[in-house]
């Protein structure tokens, strides 16, 4: 029920213990109005035998009695109740009314007040005492009850009743009607939200105005405003991405088609497109590399940061990569080795630890001189793997390391790169819950690029 909408369980939950209030005070007004009821009726009762006992007197030796009226008019109502009386002598003989009102035994001179049933089924309520009555010496004892059906106390419990419970009912459906009306006043500023929210179109992705929000929905809007401006910052980061792979893109298909119209002129004049071939090869390489790594770093990006659970093999891993690599580091003449160790697991995507990993090698080969050496080394400490590739190579000046994660940045132009690796590397190792930090050599020669990632114990 309501399970919806928040004006209707704000509202349940608000009636719901109006409502048992209400209903508590029911029945605390009616066991009220049965008491007051009940009090008045005993008190007739009373009256009525106190009077029919005091007409009790002797007459010539005898016991006579004679029922006053009063007695009975005690019990008129519109309801007209049934009056039954009984007054008895000794010996159970009868002196007035019905033998079938019962008696109960040990009533005494005291008056008591219970209720019963007649000998016809009806529910009766009765009062009952003991006159003594002394003559010259003869002491006689008369029991003198009266009872009447209870048809005006129920009357007079529902006339007490009914205007309380008319008041609390009215209380109750008052207090809905308000609360509802109160609930859906102060819902309107949420509902502007979603009016805000809904007709804006994908390019407006301003904050929603939080200063005339009540103070509980600011939260909730403020971290909406939040959702809002990392979707901003990523269809910024989209935007960018694809004006950078427009543009880098642009060059190497402007070469490919300038060497295809190059290589027909050649075709014309019977001259060997071998020289042709091997430049539309080359430039087909470049432009396969960097589309592969665009792909790859939109892929890196899209990702969820520290969301990945799967459990890598990090020394088997670099072990795979670093065999890939070794025939690109023999053509470049550079020694590539590695010291790792086993049985280092991290949390991640393998794929794209993989990738991490080939582009951090792939930079040191291609930045470090022929005759230079690439070194990756791992480690373990505390919770964290840690990955370092190290080079003799010339390494990157201090001013140009913040910005060697930029795309398509390159700190130096003699290398053969796409200035994308150190950016997708950095973009990896953040989706991953890890980082990328990069210092000199020992001795300032060369570069140490660091990485570290989230064990697999540490992680589960």
């Amino acid at each position: 029920m309501f399970s919806g909408s928040l004006r209707g369980r704000l509202l349940w939950w608000l009636l719901l213990p109006l409502a048992a209030f209400v209903s508590i005070s029911g029945m605390i007004s009616y066991r009220n109005a049965q008491t007051t009821a009940d009090l008045v009726q005993d008190n007739a009762l009373l009256s009525s035998t106190r009077i029919i006992g005091e007409d009790i007197d002797w007459d010539n030796g005898n016991v006579s009695i004679q029922i006053p009226p009063a007695a009975l008019e005690l019990f008129e109502s519109p309801e007209q109740d049934s009056v039954f009386y009984r007054v008895e002598a000794s010996g159970h003989r009868l002196l007035a009314g019905s033998l079938d009102l019962p008696v109960p035994r040990g009533v005494g001179d005291v008056p008591m007040v219970y209720s019963t049933h007649l000998d016809d089924g009806r529910a009766v309520r009765a009062a009952a005492y003991v006159r003594q009555l002394y003559d010259s010496g003869r002491t006689e004892e008369v029991v003198v009850a009266v009872a009447k059906t209870e048809g005006s106390r129920d009357a007079m419990v529902w006339r007490l009743l009914r205007p309380q419970l008319f008041g609390e009912v009215l209380t109750l459906v008052l207090a809905m009607v308000f609360v509802y009306l109160g609930l859906t006043f102060e819902l309107r500023p949420l509902m502007k939200v979603k009016d805000d929210v809904s007709d804006r179109n994908a390019s407006q992705l301003e904050p929603i105005r939080v200063a005339r929000l009540h103070v509980e929905l600011r939260p909730i809007v403020e971290a909406i405003n939040q959702c809002i401006a990392r979707m901003g910052q990523q269809a910024a980061t989209q935007r960018q991405f694809i004006s950078d792979a427009a543009h880098q893109l642009r060059t190497p298909l402007a070469l490919l088609v300038t060497q295809i119209q190059f290589a027909r002129q050649r075709e014309n004049r019977d001259v060997p497109l071998t020289e042709a071939l091997a430049g539309m090869h080359k430039s087909s390489r470049k432009l396969t590399t960097l589309t592969n790594k665009l792909l790859l770093l939109a892929q890196a990006e899209s990702a969820a940061p520290a969301n990945v659970r799967e459990r890598v093999d990090l020394s088997a891993l670099i072990a795979g990569v670093l065999e890939e690599l070794i025939a690109f580091a023999q053509s470049r003449e550079i020694d590539l080795g590695a010291e790792l160790e086993d049985g280092l697991y991290v949390t991640g995507d393998e794929a794209l630890t993989a990738a991490l990993v080939t582009n951090l090698v792939d930079n040191a080969l291609r930045y470090t001189q022929p005759g230079g050496r690439v070194t990756v080394h791992t480690r373990h400490s505390n919770d964290m793997a840690i990955v370092r590739v190290i080079d003799n190579g010339p390494g990157i000046k201090a001013e140009a390391r913040a910005r060697v994660f930029e795309r398509f940045y390159r700190a130096s132009s003699h290398a053969d790169g796409t200035g994308l690796g150190l950016p997708i590397v950095r973009e990896i190792a953040y989706r991953q819950g890890g980082t990328v930090t990069l210092e000199p050599g020992e001795g300032g020669v060369g570069l140490v690029a660091t990485v570290e990632m989230r064990l697999w114990s540490a992680a589960v």
